[in-house]
């Protein structure tokens, strides 16, 4: 009888702890983490996320831009953050880098990847290079001429030393032979403006983010760093078809503080996967030029491993580039 009394009372003590571990999820509003100014394909891509989980999770789901040194001061904050469901993050492919820059300068990480467990991959562009159109180029070639006739004086943007489009332009310029001045900015938004206003000619820029510009003829794209042609842009060739060897990139994914509880990142899993098929986020990626490259958070971790090995070999080559 006692044996019984006390294997009864276990069971309590087990189903009353498994109760307590798995509390509403969620029961008040979600932030989203950005860690770029906006405008950009971060942004760009949040915002509707944000606006259909809100219906999906039936709680509010507010997009906070954290930007700072090319995105780390956002990531940092959503890596330490408590790993409750309550703080997310979006981030694009410079999540990778900037730990690899981290360690070539030898400093403390701003955070490491395992800090971060991801939800899911929403999209993955290959950037386009972009010229402001009153450049006289309308060809890759005629750039690659130009720029060789004059070193060090055609002005790139980027957004950030080291960021999501400053790797893919120093991948071009190592494989054309090709040296020109680095002009950072905060994120995609800025990036574009310096183009468009004269201060920078040309950048890296996501798809995205250029589309409206490229149609509106304020831009003019010369190659894309894919495998294959952009279905929105088939007129823009790849740098491949052009004799360059180099494919980048431009992905956002979604991500949350590491050891988060397993019901809790089920949800925002579920929660995701319903978000990307909303026709409401479907409309909003359409418009900016933007195919969903949907990943679950297995596949993606997968993905991202292999993604950020390769960028780990970019940056070592690039080597130390000293900011002030």
């Amino acid at each position: 009888m006692m044996h019984a009394l006390r294997s009864l009372l276990l069971i309590c003590v087990v189903l009353v702890s498994v109760a307590a571990a798995e509390e509403p999820y969620p029961t008040r509003p979600v932030t989203i983490i950005n860690p770029f100014p906006p405008g950009g394909i971060a942004d760009l891509t949040a915002r509707p996320l944000g606006a259909v989980l809100e219906r999906v999770l039936k709680q509010p789901v507010v997009v906070v831009n954290k930007a700072g040194a090319a995105g780390a001061v956002g990531m940092q904050s959503a890596a330490v953050a408590k790993p409750d469901g309550y703080t997310l993050l979006v981030a694009v492919v410079s999540i990778s880098i900037i730990p690899e820059v981290d360690a070539l300068f030898g400093r403390k990480p701003a955070y490491t990847r395992d800090q971060l467990v991801g939800i899911a991959r929403l999209n993955a562009d290959p950037p386009i290079l972009v010229v402001n159109a009153d450049m006289p180029w309308k060809t890759l070639k005629e750039l690659v001429e130009d720029a060789k006739k004059r070193p060090g004086e055609l002005i790139y943007s980027s957004s950030g030393v080291y960021g999501a489009s400053h790797v893919p332009m120093e991948m071009f310029l190592h494989a054309a032979g090709l040296r020109m001045r680095h002009l950072p900015t905060t994120g995609g938004g800025p990036a574009t403006t310096a183009v468009l206003g004269g201060h920078a000619q040309l950048w890296t820029s996501p798809p995205g983010v250029a589309a409206t510009h490229l149609k509106a003829g304020k831009l003019r794209g010369l190659a894309t760093l894919g495998a294959t042609r952009l279905a929105n842009f088939p007129e823009i060739p790849t740098m491949k078809e052009l004799g360059y060897d180099v494919e980048y990139y431009l992905w956002t994914g979604l991500f949350a503080p590491k050891n988060m509880p397993a019901h809790v990142l089920k949800v925002l899993r579920d929660a995701t996967r319903q978000a990307v098929q909303d026709p409401d986020f479907k409309n909003a990626m359409e418009k900016i030029q933007t195919p969903i490259a949907y990943q679950d958070a297995d596949e993606f971790r997968e993905w991202w491993d292999r993604d950020a090995g390769l960028l780990a070999g970019v940056i070592k080559r690039i080597g130390k580039i000293e900011t002030k």
